[in-house]
């Protein structure tokens, strides 16, 4: 994994590295999905937002997790 820092313009644009761009086969474009993590943002091809999530906390422990906890909002997820 490699770490760089970028350059947000004033209207909030921003380039993805051709690296990334190769390797995700963004070269022409397309859609991205970016999740606001609260502390970052992460930025994954379309269609790919849960993977990193699965990957880190898998369902099963996730669902144990809010099935535990006390807060009402959570109880219907």
């Amino acid at each position: 994994m490699r770490v760089e820092t970028f350059r947000v313009s004033t209207s909030g644009q921003m380039s993805l590295p051709a690296a990334a761009r190769r390797r995700w086969n963004l070269d022409q474009g397309g859609p991205v999905e970016v999740m606001d993590l609260g502390f970052g943002v992460l930025t994954v091809p379309a269609g790919e937002a849960r993977r990193p999530l699965d990957e880190v906390l898998p369902a099963e422990d996730h669902y144990a997790a809010v099935a535990a906890d006390d807060d009402p909002d959570l109880a219907t997820t």
